[in-house]
């Protein structure tokens, strides 16, 4: 379940491109809420204390509290917009959440014990993340800011899929619920010998090369 993670706001009046330069000038981020029954609302942040949320698992998949004077809506950040060469969060949209109503969330994969494993123990053994986040669907009550992945079992030649993963009570991956085959259940780690992932490389670079 996911910790109650306070962030401040302010309300802002100005809009338009000039009002937000000026907030960013300022150590301003500009925002916006919306979502539920009541009307979008245009907010600011101070820029180095997102800045420093943005550095965290919990700020992209966790219920967030915005707080304007105490008063508290519960929210998920839906998208942010970031400089292209700075340090500096341009915008952020907030969506506001419902107690009793699901919501879909992509939740970041925290992978453990590979060192341990016997895979990771034995020499020429690459292990492979080729997920690093799954979508769940859930209460937000439920939501977990992360889902651990136990690989302190994993083996030369194992597969771990999205079925395997340890997800918390009320938590579900609704690619799962597809009727659409076992293509839908992707392989989050993959344990093989460094040489055959270099030979499929070399299968890969030799196809390209007779495609020219």
């Amino acid at each position: 379940m996911s910790t109650n993670h306070v962030l401040n706001v302010e309300r802002r009046d100005d809009e338009g491109k000039g009002a937000s330069r000026r907030l960013r000038r300022a150590g301003k981020v500009p925002a916006i809420v919306y979502g539920g029954t009541l009307n979008p609302v245009s907010i600011q942040l101070d820029q180095e204390k997102v800045w420093l949320a943005s550095q965290n698992d919990w700020f992209y998949s966790s219920i967030l509290a915005l707080s304007l004077n105490g008063d508290l809506q519960r929210v998920l950040l839906r998208d942010i917009q970031r400089h292209p060469y700075k340090q500096l969060i341009m915008h952020l949209d907030f969506q506001r959440v419902s107690e009793d109503e699901e919501l879909r969330a992509s939740v970041p994969l925290h992978f453990v014990n590979a060192e341990t494993s016997p895979a990771g123990k034995s020499a020429g053994v690459v292990i492979t993340h080729e997920l690093n986040e799954v979508e769940v669907v859930c209460l937000p009550k439920d939501l977990p800011e992360f889902i651990e992945v136990d690989l302190s079992a994993l083996s030369v030649g194992d597969v771990i899929h999205m079925s395997d993963l340890k997800l918390p009570a009320g938590v579900e991956i609704p690619q799962l619920k597809l009727d659409l085959g076992k293509e839908h259940d992707l392989a989050v780690v993959i344990a093989k010998h460094a040489r055959v992932e270099a030979e499929a490389d070399g299968e890969s670079g030799e196809s390209s090369g007779e495609d020219k």
